[in-house]
């Protein structure tokens, strides 16, 4: 399953905080997206107020994340970081348990 480090969840819990919303529950939406060149997969968030109908939830350090279903898949051994800019979010994922990732013990488990 996706994990987020806690840069990334600080990152959608801002973002999703910007979402006027009564009863639903705001958050970042992945899915596959169309590729500008090479051979990645590339991938869209956007900014939702609630899931679609077979996305997968996951709800991290008060952050929440939709995941259509394919990218669920493309993700599931993955970690989302977020690098936060003046002129933004840069959002990147990564191999779980890679060396050096933030919020992460170099063995696949949160530190």
């Amino acid at each position: 399953m996706l994990t987020l480090t806690p840069t990334a969840s600080e990152a959608i819990r801002q973002l999703t905080d910007q979402v006027p919303t009564e009863d639903a529950t705001p958050g970042v939406r992945i899915a596959p997206g169309a590729a500008s060149g090479g051979d990645a997969t590339a991938l869209e968030l956007s900014l939702v107020e609630a899931p679609e109908t077979f996305d997968q939830t996951i709800m991290d350090h008060g952050a929440t994340v939709y995941l259509e279903p394919e990218a669920a898949e493309l993700l599931e051994d993955k970690v989302l970081d977020a690098e936060l800019r003046d002129e933004g979010v840069a959002f990147e994922v990564r191999d779980q348990g890679a060396m050096g990732d933030p919020g992460m013990n170099g063995q696949g488990f949160p530190s």
